[in-house]
Order: structure tokens, then sequence, then C-alpha cells
């Protein structure tokens, strides 16, 4: 009775514990750990809502960008943080695919619990203006006329663009070459002049070429149409059934983070991506606002881990 009633006391005490840690939280300022370099849209992403969380958590949200080594410098920091909310992981989908081939020092699933989702972002499928195709169905057409002579842009070898274009030539049936650059910005050059056949990537790069006249939209990788493009069909409407691909960005934390506090940051969260001036900002960069529960959040990045895993080992890609 002693050993079961002093079990009861440490029950009591430890709850109490969490109970006081949630009502107090945040309780000095919070790092929000950014893979990327500062400037770009998914940075802006991070530190609009790092300001709305500081705005009603009454701490210091501070957006702490750590680039490098496919992301695992920002990762690896998360994952050893102390378990308690101060620290975040600003999530992507390079999170999930840099581990797949890769030895990387977290396990993007075991490491991590979600907090939500904040946005996503549909990849468009452009084309020089030169070539003869409107729509993704023309250039699957021309691509199978022509076997092995078309080319498709991507930002790098393993990423989410890359891993793109290979989930479109398996669904389309068509053979085409991957060509690596070190980003969009330097491979829509090659694309406009028609070097390259097909680029894929965001509409805050792709846009300014289309404007320009130079570049032509042929599909949108999301489920449904872009709002800011609705007048150009998905990749599934245009007969690859299924086809889906979108860059997201989240909000992830310890794995054993408090409930409590993983619940409090993601009512923070959610009702800040339904700003007006929150929705706006991030509409113009070509996101969507999609805040999640965490349990959404987690199945999420489990189910993107299986879906790119069997691509990487279908493909035969091998990183850098």
């Amino acid at each position: 009775m002693k050993t079961a009633a002093a079990l009861w006391v440490v029950l009591l005490a430890t709850h109490a514990v969490h109970a006081a840690h949630a009502q107090t939280y945040p309780n000095r300022p919070v790092r929000v750990l950014v893979p990327l370099t500062p400037g770009g849209g998914a940075d802006i992403i991070a530190r609009v809502v790092s300001q709305k969380l500081t705005e009603t958590l009454g701490q210091q949200f501070v957006v702490d960008n750590r680039p490098g080594a496919g992301g695992s410098v920002a990762y690896e920091l998360a994952a050893k943080s102390a378990p308690d909310g101060h620290t975040l992981a600003f999530a992507t989908g390079s999170m999930i695919t840099a581990q797949l081939g890769s030895k990387m020092p977290y396990d993007a699933v075991r490491d991590f619990a979600g907090v939500s989702t904040l946005s996503t972002q549909p990849y468009i499928f452009t084309v020089s203006v030169s070539l003869p195709a409107r729509n993704v169905q023309e250039f699957i057409a021309l691509a199978k006329a022509k076997p092995r002579t078309f080319n498709y842009a991507s930002s790098g070898i393993g990423g989410l663009i890359h891993l793109t274009g290979e989930l479109f030539k398996t669904g389309a049936g068509t053979e085409m070459t991957h060509v690596p650059y070190k980003g969009m910005a330097t491979a829509y050059p090659d694309v406009i002049a028609g070097l390259v056949q097909l680029a894929i990537g965001a509409q805050l790069s792709s846009v300014p070429h289309v404007k320009s006249g130079k570049l032509r939209v042929i599909g949108v990788t999301s489920a449904k149409r872009m709002p800011s493009l609705p007048d150009v069909p998905t990749v599934a409407e245009s007969g690859i059934a299924g086809f889906e691909v979108v860059q997201w960005y989240g909000i992830a934390t310890h794995k054993q983070t408090p409930a409590a506090t993983v619940q409090t940051l993601n009512r923070e969260i959610v009702k800040a991506l339904q700003l007006p001036d929150v929705k706006s900002r991030l509409e113009d960069d070509g996101s969507v606002p999609a805040g999640s529960t965490p349990q959404a959040l987690d199945a999420f990045m489990r189910s993107e881990l299986v879906k790119w895993d069997k691509v990487i080992k279908s493909a035969g890609i091998k990183r850098e």
C-alpha cells in the first residue's frame, strides 16, 4: 500500500509540473530554427508567423537561420534541444526527403512532434513559349514523340523538385533526362532558350518569366487549381490521376514536448493563419495558408516519408 501511495504522489507531482508548465508557457524567448538563408519565401513565412506568436503569447519568437547540410544543421539542433517547446523547428518537405538515401543526425518521424502545418505551395510546370505545348497533355505527346530527347530542370539532385520530375515521368510514361542546377534561378535561362524543355518551380520564381512572355505555364502540381492561377489545370486534371505534390511548411518540436504546450502553440498558429494580413502575405508568394492539427501534420510527414522513399528507390537516385 505504501508503494502504491508513493507512486500516486509521484504521478500527481508530475501532472502538477506539466500543468504549471502549460500555464506559464512560454516563460522565455522561443527559438525558431529555420534551415534556410534569410530573405527567401520560406523564411518570410517563418518570420510572419513568429511575429504573430510574439504578439499573442507575450514572449519573443526569434527566427534563427541555420542553413546547411540539407537542413540537418537546424534539425539536429532542434532534435537535441530540451523538450519544453522553447526550441521549434521550421519543417519543410526537405526535412523528410533529405534523410532518404542519406544518413542524417535526426529522424523526422522519430525525433519530432508536429505542431501545425503553416502553408502549402504547389509547383508550376513551365515551358519556353517556343515549345508548341500549351498544356500538360500536349507536352507529354511531344515528349513521347521524341523519346529521350526532352530534359527537365530541377534545383538539385534528390530535392523535392527532382523527385516531382521523376514522379511525373512515371505517371506520364515518358523518358526525360534530369538536369540539376544550383537553383531554379540559374535554370530558367536555359528553359527560355529551349535547351531544357520543362522547368518545375515555385510561383515566386516562375511568374516573372511568365509575365515577361518568355515562359508559358502548362500545369500546377496541387490537387486543386491555384487561386492565383485559376485557368491553369492541375497535372491530375491533365491525365495523371492522383498526381499531387506540394512544397509544405510547418512547425515541429521535440517529440517529448508536453501535449499541453503543443496544443497552446497549435491554437495560436491556427489563429494567426486565419488573419487577413497573414493570409494575404502568404498568398502573394503563391502559398496557401493551411493550419492543421498536430496529429494531421504527424500523419502527413509519415505519408511523405513512404511516398518519396518509393520514388527514390524506383528512380535509383543517388545523392551528391
